[in-house]
């Protein structure tokens, strides 16, 4: 049976789907899981309410999130997924030829499986690869028990900080996540919209900047979260939006990266450039620089 499907970005905003069909539901010890058919989109899972992934667009999303940052680095050989639990993350990492080991570290089981029953497009095969080790634990708990300088790159795949995922949106984690990132190494997060979340994001950036040296914007529309989309890269030593456009075309060659949907070299200054109007936006509540 069909239904409206309606995500609430903040309390004064609504969109969705007037026809969405309920595939799955679960209620996991973490979070509602549910699963949808939509015309626009395909099948899509939310968490809480909250749009996750649809195979409609994720790769908009999963691109921007670790393209940049992968290319910037000029050999990546390790990569950490924080959350990734539905594999895009880790199928969009293991197109760099040099990848040797990624580890995914999911909170909830459910997500997973659910996934990779209903959105297989999204993972592709990610989890049946030897490269890619799947950890069903908290994030936290991973970083605490690992060595130091074990990854090249580190991809925040996690629902928002008001979830259960709040306490690695933390000065106190990035700090902790350092110690495992080799160098040179970056990360990269989703912030949010500057429409619906322009409080969360300067908050984040905040944060990021007092814990990396170098902290870049990346802004692209994403159809599923119904807004321009914002995530940062940060490190202490590469620079995403630093790539020129010959570099950037002769590293996607190198590693035979060659069929990607969204992102390509012509467009990544772009991604790098936020518009006034969101500059204005989130200056109101980004702190200033000392």
């Amino acid at each position: 049976m069909n239904a409206p499907l309606l995500f609430h970005p903040n309390s004064d905003a609504v969109y969705g789907f007037a026809q969405a069909r309920l595939l799955a539901r679960v209620d996991s010890p973490y979070q509602r899981i549910e699963v949808w058919d939509t015309p626009q989109l395909g099948r899509l899972f939310t968490l809480d309410g909250r749009p996750m992934t649809s195979t409609g667009d994720e790769f908009i999303y999963h691109e921007c999130m670790v393209h940049p940052t992968a290319l910037a680095h000029p050999s990546p050989r390790a990569a950490l997924v924080l959350g990734g639990g539905d594999g895009g993350a880790a199928r969009q990492l293991l197109r760099h030829p040099g990848i040797e080991r990624i580890v995914v570290a999911e909170l909830d089981a459910q997500v997973v499986r659910l996934t990779r029953e209903y959105l297989p497009e999204v993972h592709g095969g990610a989890f049946d690869d030897p490269r890619v080790e799947l950890v069903i634990d908290d994030a936290a708990h991973y970083v605490a028990a690992t060595a130091p300088a074990q990854f090249d790159l580190v991809v925040f795949d996690l629902t928002p900080p008001d979830s259960p995922a709040a306490g690695l949106y933390t000065r106190a984690f990035y700090e902790q996540l350092k110690r495992v990132m080799s160098t040179p190494a970056a990360l990269s997060v989703h912030l949010g919209s500057p429409y619906f979340h322009a409080r969360r994001v300067a908050g984040l950036l905040d944060d990021l900047r007092a814990a990396f040296t170098r902290v870049r914007t990346v802004n692209t529309f994403v159809p599923l979260y119904g807004s321009l989309w914002m995530m940062a890269t940060a490190s202490d030593a590469l620079d995403p939006a630093a790539l020129t456009l010959d570099t950037l075309t002769e590293r996607l060659a190198a590693r035979r990266i060659d069929s990607l949907k969204h992102y390509d070299p012509a467009m990544h200054a772009g991604l790098f450039s936020a518009s006034r109007s969101v500059r204005d936006k989130l200056s109101q509540f980004l702190k200033p620089s000392s």
